[in-house]
């Protein structure tokens, strides 16, 4: 046997037996492959759910258009608008005479497009019929035009940062002070347990809120031009809760993993697909209903949609709070299982 094929060999066996590398080369990639299949199986089947306020003649003369939009109809304009500001809806539509008045939400782009296409043909088709009355559409979004697309991808990725920095951190801090023996130098020092883990969560918290801070300064520059609303500072009791519960689970896979590498493994198999899952770098409103139900039971669904409620959608300090006891009690439950594996020393 050649040195060439005698070092293949070997080189192959090794990857073969380190499950690590196997299982991030091979297995990880095709989770993702199911993940965004399964997101995106029905891209073209979900429909956009519209509001209807009064009669409107193109929608009632359509009946085929059930398998496109989703539309409720209600009678009050105001009340209408305000559920399309807080995203329940894609858009809402009313008649005035001759003249259709379009209010769409500029956070989902996407489906707001498509209703404005559906909306342009059917009043161009009417048009085109050949009656005396002639109809126009005016389209309009719901929020204040002068907000970007940066409004709406921010809280996510706001979201993503801060758990990533405090999953990573809790994980690689619990297995690098373990493998150093600090951890069995802290047990033995005159040191309660309780002061050594609330001084790292203090520094999880104080290291979330400079990110934070961080984050949303670079965001609001003029190139960026990132609107916050009134509500924005709401933002620091959610990045709090959110820290805890993040750092909760980098305890959990520090307490799974021997290694380094096996921490930022696990933390990475945890977090990363919890990130697209929970609608973190695009909405979910394509996928599956079975897919969108799984999304509310990851914490960062949550984190996310109450960053998005304060600084976007401008709702008030109330809004939040079902947000927040929903992530603070997945922190309870997923902090008593890192107790529960918590190990002072390699054994």
């Amino acid at each position: 046997m050649t040195p060439f094929r005698s070092l293949s060999r070997a080189m192959l066996l090794g990857f073969l037996r380190d499950r690590s590398s196997l299982f991030f080369t091979i297995l990880f990639p095709l989770m993702f492959l199911v993940l965004f299949g399964a997101i995106f199986t029905n891209q073209g089947l979900a429909k956009a759910k519209i509001i209807q306020v009064g009669p409107v003649a193109i929608l009632d003369q359509a009946p085929g258009l059930g398998e496109i939009l989703e539309i409720t109809k209600q009678n009050d304009l105001a009340a209408a608008q305000e559920q399309v500001r807080q995203g329940d809806f894609v858009a809402v539509v009313r008649q005035q005479g001759d003249r259709y008045q379009l209010f769409y939400t500029a956070a989902d782009q996407v489906r707001a497009g498509t209703v404005r296409g559906v909306f342009g043909q059917l009043v161009g088709q009417a048009n085109a019929a050949g009656v005396p009355q002639r109809f126009t559409l005016a389209a309009e979004q719901v929020e204040d035009k002068s907000l970007k697309a940066i409004q709406y991808i921010t809280p996510g990725l706001l979201s993503w940062a801060i758990s990533m920095g405090a999953t990573f951190g809790a994980a690689m801090t619990l297995v690098t002070w373990r493998q150093k023996k600090i951890l069995r130098r802290l047990r033995l020092a005159p040191v309660s347990t309780a002061t050594v883990v609330s001084a790292r969560v203090g520094a999880s918290v104080g290291i979330a809120l400079v990110q934070t801070a961080i984050f949303l300064g670079v965001a609001s520059l003029p190139m960026f031009g990132l609107q916050l609303s009134d509500y924005w500072w709401m933002c620091v009791p959610v990045v709090v809760a959110g820290t805890l519960v993040f750092m909760a689970i980098g305890m959990v896979a520090g307490g799974l993993a021997k290694t380094s590498e096996a921490a930022a493994g696990i933390a990475n198999l945890i977090v990363l697909p919890m990130a697209f899952l929970s609608g973190t770098f695009f909405p979910l409103d394509s996928a599956p209903g079975w897919l969108q139900s799984l999304s509310n039971i990851f914490p960062m669904k949550h984190l996310n949609e109450g960053m998005l409620d304060v600084m976007v959608r401008g709702q008030g300090p109330a809004s939040i709070l079902p947000e927040l006891g929903i992530i603070l009690g997945f922190g309870l439950v997923i902090g008593l299982i890192a107790v529960f594996l918590f190990r002072w020393d390699d054994v």
